[in-house]
Formats: structure tokens, sequence, C-alpha cells
């Protein structure tokens, strides 16, 4: 049993990098000044010459993980991203070390219970366990109510929330479903016509390399729907399209057959979840970042800001070579396809912009393209979780940046005078490669406020929802989110028999523990209520210190916003009905004293 888990990932937690990048060409009096723009600086030779030595020792280097951003090279880039995957590695064998003692705990723990032999069994791997990882175990309801449609339709509105979208008036349906009008009171022609058809599609999955031949997953699209009377977002149909079967399962069908079903899409929503997460908030945000460090100098006021969102940055994708999709490693033992494959899979989500477009995925852009705010054709969704909690993350960081910026910036011609960021703009188009990042020039200083928010937005808020607390305590949990299933899938309905039989298809004790540790690997309950976490984004002594008071003032405003709304968050609970933001589950993944404000796995 633990020989797999001693061979899972641990996930990486950030500290004070042991040097500002490109810092030691200075001298003190430089890194003691105020920060300042490139046109009002005093040193202007100085700084010209430290942008010259970091552009010489921070080198465009061949992509890691698969084949998607440069990596740094050169001599600061080397020393850089040496101490960052030090000090990662040293975290995660510390974290480590209390994962496998959760693990062996619940291993004994299930010995002496006689094991799972129920669904509602599968709480026996976490009720009372997992005290140092995973102390709050799932969302509240997670466990309880994981059979409900309502929870399965939701948990695309809040937990995973990145792929689904509304079908346009003029789009095409990639599959009928029959009984659409008695499930939903529409056909689904109508259904569409009216707006009131959503579609996530994982068919992109299909003909993945397995990583064994006793592992089975599918390529699930399934469609989602508003209803006329309720105006509840529900479960319309799942066609998993496993090999050798075009089935498509509805609400309507055996309570077995339809679980599995949407077990099946889970399975493909956590594959797509977990690479989308590396392109688009690790690798996106990277080469951001690395585009900046070779054109601004340390004395710039942006510098200090994206230094603090990009702690650690450079250790996450050798974390990934070399701690879970390396042959033998967590991905090839706990899903059905090969770690081998995950770095291509992350290939293509970046390559088409889906998960790298910098300016499309803006939070409200992405979100009115795929029809979910603001939508023209069809009704607004009731209850839209996920939107809810991060616009209140998102308008505060805007709040700060505006402020920010603002302080620094007089009008549109100190922005067009600011030959640092002009380069930026300029290098993040050129040399670096960034998809879809603002072209130079710019003047309004809302552009700036745009570039900023988003990049705190991708390490803070999207990465927060889709990894480091959240698989764990949603989207990964057991028994409704496998990693793979363990008998081949059915080809005609009506063949699983029971809740007793539904089991054998289920990650067995050695596979579901390795799961959880795979997961707890990744939660960071030690953030809570400290200073790692989202509410002190911008609360850096040293760097405030420098910057001017307008900007020292927007980080007390910023602290307190976010302390009210995790107030918030921790005071939910189910109503009447049994729903917490129409869910029957309570979310609190961008709590602000629990989230992290950094990518930090």
């Amino acid at each position: 049993m633990l020989a797999l888990i001693s061979g899972l990932l641990c996930a990486g937690v950030a500290v004070e990098a042991a040097a500002i990048p490109g810092a030691g060409s200075l001298d003190s009096r430089q890194t003691a000044a105020v920060f300042s723009l490139p046109q009002f600086a005093t040193d202007g030779s100085a700084r010209t010459a430290e942008i010259a030595m970091k552009q010489d020792g921070w080198q465009y280097g061949p992509s890691v993980a698969g084949d998607t951003a440069f990596y740094p090279t050169g001599v600061l880039g080397d020393i850089a991203t040496g101490a960052d995957v030090a000090a990662a590695f040293a975290f995660q064998d510390k974290h480590y070390a209390n994962v496998l003692k959760d693990s062996a705990e619940v291993v004994a723990a299930l010995n002496e219970s006689g094991g799972v032999k129920s669904l509602d069994d599968f709480v026996k791997y976490y009720e009372g366990h997992w005290k140092l990882t995973v102390p709050e175990g799932p969302y509240d309801g997670m466990l309880t109510n994981y059979k409900d449609d309502l929870l399965f339709s939701m948990e695309r509105l809040s937990v995973a929330p990145f792929r689904i979208f509304r079908i346009g008036r003029e789009a095409s349906l990639p599959f009928a479903v029959e009984n659409a009008a008695s499930i939903s009171g529409l056909s689904l022609e109508d259904l569409h016509s009216q707006g009131r058809l959503f579609l996530v599609d994982h068919s992109d999955q299909k003909d993945l390399p397995r990583s064994a031949a006793y592992k089975y997953g599918g390529a699930a699209q399934a469609y989602f729907f508003i209803h006329p009377a309720s105006n509840d977002f529900l479960p319309l149909a799942i066609k998993p399209n496993n090999e050798g079967s075009d089935l498509v399962f509805t609400p309507e069908d055996d309570e077995n057959d339809w679980l599995l079903a949407k077990m099946i899409f889970n399975l493909n929503d956590i594959w797509f979840t977990q690479w989308y997460h590396l392109a688009a908030t690790h690798v996106t945000s990277e080469i951001v970042y690395l585009s900046a460090v070779r054109s601004l100098s340390e004395q710039h006021p942006l510098m200090p800001i994206l230094h603090r969102l990009s702690k650690w940055t450079w250790a996450m994708r050798p974390l990934a070579i070399n701690r879970l999709i390396l042959k033998g490693g967590p991905v090839d033992q706990l899903f059905p396809w090969a770690g081998s494959i995950a770095g291509e899979y992350t290939d293509g989500l970046y390559k088409s912009g889906e998960a790298s477009a910098f300016q499309a995925n803006y939070m409200r852009t992405n979100l009115e393209r795929r029809g979910l705010i603001n939508s023209r054709f069809g009704p607004p969704l009731k209850s839209f979780p996920f939107y809810e909690d991060a616009s209140v993350v998102v308008n505060a960081i805007r709040d700060f940046f505006e402020a920010f910026v603002d302080s620094y910036y007089e009008g549109p011609d100190a922005v067009a005078r600011d030959a640092e960021l002009q380069a930026w703009l300029d290098e993040a188009n050129g040399a670096a490669q960034v998809r879809d990042f603002p072209a130079s020039p710019i003047a309004e200083p809302a552009r700036v406020v745009d570039i900023l928010t988003h990049y705190a937005y991708l390490v803070a808020v999207q990465h927060g929802v889709l990894n480091t607390n959240s698989p764990v305590a949603s989207t990964a949990s057991l028994p409704l989110h496998p990693l793979a299933f363990y008998r081949p899938l059915p080809t005609r309905k009506g063949t699983v028999s029971s809740g007793e039989d539904l089991v054998t298809y289920l990650p067995p004790p050695k596979a579901a523990i390795g799961q959880i540790a795979l997961l707890a690997a990744f939660n960071r309950p030690m953030f809570a209520g400290g200073d790692e976490t989202i509410a002190h984004m911008f609360d850096d002594s040293d760097a405030l210190r420098r910057m001017n008071p307008t900007t020292r003032d927007a980080e007390t405003k910023f602290r307190a916003a976010m302390d009210e709304f995790s107030a918030v968050v921790a005071a939910r609970k189910f109503d009447a009905d049994g729903l917490s933001q129409g869910m029957p589950f309570i979310w609190n993944a961008l709590d602000p004293h629990r989230a992290s404000y950094w990518l930090t796995i």
C-alpha cells in the first residue's frame, strides 16, 4: 500500500526567494531607494546597465513538462530556478511525511472496519482521518449528497467552471437526446433555440494511450440545461464515448447506470482541469513573468508585485516532471492514461489558446464568450457561485491596482513615456512569444490595470479553484470522482446491477488511498489564517516601505475587504432547502484566509 503512496507527488509551497532576480547587481543605495518609473529616475544609466545584465543572465531556454512556453536558462536564470527547485522539493519532502502518516492511519483503520463494500462506505476513507493534511475533509455535503444531480451540475458552475459553455444559436448539436422533453419539459431543439442548453466536451480525450490494461476511462460529452420552470441548472445527458459504445445516459436511466455515467464524466473533467491548470496558470504566468524580468528594472514599481505573485514559480514544472508525470509515477499509477501523454495534452490546451490566450481569458471576457454571464441568448444563470466569489476577489484586486497604477501614472502620457513598460510589451509579444498579450504602445492606465489584475487572477483565483485545496475537497473526492475505473465500461444499459456492483468499477483500497494521498499532497491546511493567503497578497512590508503612501493605503483597504469577504464565506450554511449558493455542498475555495495568493503546486 505505502509503496504506491511513497511515489506520489508532494505539492510545493512558496517561501521568499533567496534573492530578487538581478538584485545582485545593485548597490545598497539602489535597493533601499523608493520605486520609480524610468522617466523619473535619477539613475537612468544604472537602470539601463542593470536591465542589460538581466537580459544577459536570463535567457529563454527550452520548455519543460511539455512543449509550451520557454523555461529560464542563463547564469541568473539557472541560479533562480535552482534555488526555487531546491526549496520547493525540501518543502515537499517535509509535507509528504505527513501525507505518509495520514495514509498509514487510513490503511490500519480500513482493515479494522471491514473495508469498503458499498458506495456509502467510501466515507470510511475520510471521516476522522487525514488529520495532518486534509483535516476538514471534502466540502460539507460532498460525501452525503454525491448522488444528487444538482450537486453534479452545480460543480460546473463552482469547482470546475472552465470548459462549460452555452451552445450558440447557430451551433450544431453533437448528439441527440430523444427523451429531453420528458426530462426538461422541452425538446433538445427547443432547449437550444431558447438558449437554455450548455455543453462540456471532453471528446479530445478519446484514444489517449492507456497506462495499464486494467484501467479504463471515457471521453465524455455532457449537456446541461436551465430548467424552463425552476430555472435550476441541471444535467440533461451524458455520452461517455468509451471504447465500443455510442450510448447516451440520462437521469431517466437506471440509477446506477446514470451514476456511473456521471462518474465517467468526472474522471474526464479532473484530467482536463489538472492539465488546463498547468497550462493556464503556471505556464502562462511564468512566461509573462520571465519577459518582465528581462524588461523592467528592479526599481520599477511593477517588479516587486510580480516577484511576490511569482513565488517559487520556477519549481512547479520540474516538480511535475520529477514527481507526477514520470514513468511509473502517480499519473501512470492512478489515471487510465499515461503520464507521458500529459505533456502532450497540456501542449494542445496551450497551443490552441484555450488555456494561454492572455487577453481573451480575462475573467469576464472569458465568461461572456462562453455565454455564462451577460448573455444576449437565453436566460441568465440562477446561481453562479464561481463568478459570485471570484468577482468579489477580482474586484478588490482591481481596486488595489487602480489605486497603485494611478498613483504612479498621472495619466496616459506617463504610461506612454514608460520605456520599460513598453519594452515589456514588446518583449512579451516578441522574443517571449506570450499569446495574446497587449501590444505596445499602450497609453491608458486602465490597460496596465488589466494586465496586473489578470496576472493576479491567474495565480490566485483561477489556480485556487483548479488546484491546491480544491481537488481533494471536491473534483477528486470519492466515490463521485474516481481517477480511473477498474472494469471495462458498459457498452449497453442495465449491466450495473446494484450499488455494490458499481463499487467494483471504482478504485480499490490501494488506489483509493493513493488518490486521496496525491490530492492531500496538494492541500495546504497550514496556510489557513496565515500570510500566504489571498488576504495578504500585497502585504509585503519591505516592498511597501519603498512604495508611495497611496499604494500602502490601498493594501490596507484590500486586506480589510478580504477580511470582510472571508467572514461571509466562513458563515455559509445550508438553507431550508439544504442548499448553499444554490448547491447541495458548501464551497469555500476562494476564502481569502484559506486560498493561497500564489502558485503553490
